[in-house]
């Protein structure tokens, strides 16, 4: 130990000595939970489309204050943006396919603007659009374009990831293999595209959502919560009955610039039951 430092360690200690003999103590370092937790409503997707209102009205029961749509099932921007109104609800984000990128990104933009979302995310690539590294590095530039429409719109656009993009690409000659995901971090601006950060699927791909947030920064705004029971099934379920450690990735998220956290299951059982048990989780854990 080099003597600068044995000798604040030895205050340090010194100091705690006094503290305890005099019937004080060190207090430790504050923690801090989650204010605001968000739902896809993917989760509650049957639900919607039996009754979208009472859903939402079930939604905002639990003490989710966001939700992130997949969907309006008919549904005018007018008459969302008035159910969450009604409920005390805001939607960051929305959920559309690339189709309506292509095809009816203005409309799109205007619907998201006018409902209040702040973001539209591409949730899902079908096999057709996976490819090469020149086909990503493609979809990268396409996302660009759209990244400054939306902003010329006031909004943002984002990616959200599975596990496929973290399939690595065979290596040409005198390159090394790269990672789809990364490819689309890299190859797009940060001023036009942000990243949401599936945790689950991040996961089961191999990534550790650290050290995303370390090597690429604030591009994660978005998060989706959901639980895995491990390796090798990967088994999806509720927050907190599963292997991945919540506590650690929270802890770094400023690094990522994380901002909304949306909890989902995909298949779950119970999908009302399922959304209680990870909001019940979330809402005490501290990190």
């Amino acid at each position: 130990m080099k003597p600068y430092s044995r000798r604040t360690f030895i205050a340090t200690m010194s100091a705690a000595a006094v503290g305890a003999a005099s019937g004080c103590t060190v207090a430790a370092a504050p923690r801090r939970k989650l204010n605001r937790i968000g739902l896809q409503l993917y989760t509650v997707r049957d639900q919607m489309r039996a009754d979208l209102p009472g859903t939402l009205a079930r939604v905002a029961s639990v003490g989710y204050k966001e939700v992130e749509f997949a969907g309006y099932f008919g549904r005018s921007p007018t008459e969302i943006r008035d159910l969450l109104a009604r409920n005390s609800l805001t939607s960051p984000s929305t959920h559309v396919p690339i189709e309506m990128v292509r095809t009816q990104w203005r409309k799109t933009l205007d619907d998201a603007r006018q409902i209040g979302h702040q973001w539209v995310v591409i949730p899902w690539l079908g096999e057709g659009e996976r490819g090469n590294l020149d086909a990503w590095k493609r979809l990268a530039a396409e996302f660009n374009v759209a990244g400054r429409a939306a902003r010329d719109a006031g909004l943002r656009f984002a990616y959200h990831n599975h596990d496929f993009e973290l399939q690595a690409i065979p290596a040409r000659a005198q390159t090394s293999a790269s990672i789809p995901l990364e490819v689309l971090i890299t190859e797009t601006d940060p001023a036009l595209v942000d990243f949401e950060l599936d945790l689950y699927w991040l996961t089961k791909g191999g990534g550790d959502p650290v050290s995303y947030f370390t090597r690429f920064g604030k591009r994660f705004p978005l998060v989706h919560v959901k639980d895995s029971r491990g390796a090798p099934e990967h088994t999806m379920t509720e927050v907190g009955s599963g292997s991945i450690d919540f506590r650690r990735i929270f802890a770094e998220g400023d690094k990522g610039g994380l901002r909304h956290y949306f909890v989902e299951h995909d298949n779950p059982a119970d999908p009302v039951a399922s959304i209680r048990t990870s909001y019940n989780h979330l809402s005490t854990l501290q990190y």
